[in-house]
């Protein structure tokens, strides 16, 4: 009956596993992509604010 018991307990820990790694990854996921937009909207703004090389310099060459 033990023996039972220790299978039945390491099966468990297996299907477990994979609800486990989706619980983790999922919000990972969306604080990435979430954080990635935001940085990418901060270097528009800052590209578009802030002077610096622009094309408009070539062509008064």
């Amino acid at each position: 009956m033990k023996k039972l018991h220790f299978i039945v307990i390491i099966a468990s820990v297996f299907l477990l596993q994979g609800c486990i790694h989706k619980l983790v990854t999922v919000p990972a996921k969306i604080a990435y992509k979430t954080t990635k937009g935001v940085v990418k909207g901060t270097v528009a703004v800052g590209k578009a604010i802030i002077p610096g090389d622009s094309d408009d310099d070539k062509k008064d060459d």
